[in-house]
């Protein structure tokens, strides 16, 4: 009789540690992107909210091996906002200057900047801090060196 009391409490205990391992840390992270027509892309991620974009050129210039860095659409293309925030962590700031300085060595790049959250928050609510996210990394961009003209902003909360 005292095996049936320990095995419930067994139970309970490892049902605890199943569901604290189903938890995730990374799953509801959002961010920018940038992607481009010819394949490659780039993104920023932010936790809860984050937003994404998309290069695209009209002259269709690629990378090629004697051309210089600044021709070359960055490699990274994440960055990771804070919860409930939309300044951009100093530790992504290189990120931004990098596909700051390609935007300006290729003036017919365009960029188009989209903001994303998770599910947290009213969908209104998710909707203008997208916006926000990606209208500081547009900020940053333009105070950067990057025309108006070369960027965009759409946010779509947690719909996509």
């Amino acid at each position: 009789m005292q095996l049936k009391p320990l095995a419930r409490s067994l139970a309970v205990a490892l049902s605890i540690v199943v569901i604290a391992g189903c938890s995730s840390t990374g799953g509801t992270q959002d961010g920018d992107s940038y992607g481009s027509q010819d394949g490659s892309s780039m993104g920023s991620n932010t936790s809860g909210v984050g937003t994404s974009g998309q290069y695209g050129s009209t002259s269709g210039s690629g990378a090629g091996a004697g051309q210089q860095a600044d021709s070359r659409i960055p490699e990274v293309r994440t960055i990771y906002f804070d919860y409930d925030r939309d300044t951009i962590k100093s530790e992504y700031e290189s990120v931004v200057m990098a596909h700051a300085r390609y935007l300006r060595a290729n003036p017919n790049a365009r960029v188009v900047l989209h903001g994303h959250t998770d599910e947290r928050g009213t969908r209104e609510y998710n909707m203008a801090l997208g916006e926000r996210r990606a209208g500081a990394v547009q900020r940053f961009l333009n105070i950067q060196g990057v025309s108006p003209s070369q960027m965009s902003v759409v946010s779509y909360g947690e719909e996509r």
